[in-house]
This record gives structure tokens, C-alpha cells and sequence, in this order.
């Protein structure tokens, strides 16, 4: 299975993979884990909270989430994050707020690679199923140009887990 799901990343490196994986049947962690290690690097999802408060000083991203029935999409800051009633609870000026069931989240992907044709750097958080709870994407100028003071900040956050045992 894992070959297939290969095949179709290589055939359309560009592609949406939430399309791959209902191809194929599984959950989007087998799609994320089938994607080249330059494109896709895994951490633990324990380290939510460090990863969501060093988000929190980046400006302006999107926030994705990305179900069958539809895609949301939200710009704004990432508001600080604390822990209440058994949520991580997100508030703030911004149009991002909620409550998160964060304890559920397994693992966090640090994904870089093109979308229909335009380089796309994101931190997808996946939940204890494989599938991914939400997406907070590097923000883009006007002209759809990446925010390179985000992509500086997702490629230092990035390598920091690298190094990380």
C-alpha cells in the first residue's frame, strides 16, 4: 500500500494529499508518512505546547482544516494557548480561538513541499487516528509569495526537533 501511496505523490508532487489518502483509504498520517523525509519530518505531539507558543510570535498565518465535507481557512495570529477543563483553550484579538482536545493529538508534522506548483511550508498536527486535526500554514504576501520571516522561523523551529532525540 505504502508503494502505491508513493506512486501518487511521485506522479503529482504537487497534489492535495487528502485526496491520496481517501484514494487509498487510509488515514492522512500514511500519506504523510509516505512523503520523502525533506518533504515531511515527525515529532511527538506532546510538544504541542512549545510548537504552539513559538506560532504564537509568528504573525499572520492560515490556519486550515481540512475535512471531506469542506475545507475552513482563517487568517490571523496564533493567540497564546493555556490548559482548562480538559481543553487547550486559545484566545485573543485574533479570529483564531477555540478550545483544543490537544491530549488526543499524536504526532506533528512539519511539512514542506509544493502545492500546485508554489513551495508550501505548514505544522500539521494528527490526532490519535492518523488524521490531521488542523493545519497552520506560513502566510503569503499579495502576490502569493511566501512571508520569508515566517519560512526563516518554520525552517529554525523545524531543524531545533531535528536535533532533538
Amino acid at each position: 500500500m505504502n508503494e502505491l501511496i508513493r506512486q501518487d505523490l511521485a506522479a503529482k508532487p504537487d497534489g492535495i494529499l487528502e485526496q491520496v489518502a481517501d484514494k487509498h483509504g487510509v488515514p492522512m498520517q500514511v500519506v504523510l508518512d509516505c512523503l520523502p523525509p525533506e518533504a515531511a519530518m515527525r515529532v511527538p505531539g506532546n510538544l504541542y505546547q512549545e510548537i504552539w507558543q513559538d506560532l504564537t510570535e509568528w504573525g499572520v498565518i492560515t490556519l486550515v482544516v481540512h475535512t471531506r465535507d469542506g475545507v475552513f481557512e482563517c487568517e490571523g495570529s496564533i493567540p497564546d494557548g493555556t490548559l482548562g477543563h480538559g481543553y487547550f483553550n486559545i484566545h485573543g484579538e485574533t479570529p483564531i480561538g477555540g478550545h483544543l482536545r490537544m491530549e488526543r493529538c499524536r504526532s506533528i508534522y512539519f511539512i514542506d513541499r509544493p502545492f500546485f506548483g508554489k513551495r508550501s511550508c505548514s505544522v500539521q498536527f494528527v490526532n490519535e487516528e492518523g488524521g490531521v486535526m488542523f493545519k497552520i500554514f506560513v502566510g503569503r504576501h499579495e502576490d502569493r509569495a511566501l512571508r520569508p520571516e515566517q519560512v526563516t522561523r518554520f525552517e529554525a523551529l523545524r531543524t531545533r526537533y531535528q536535533q532533538t532525540p
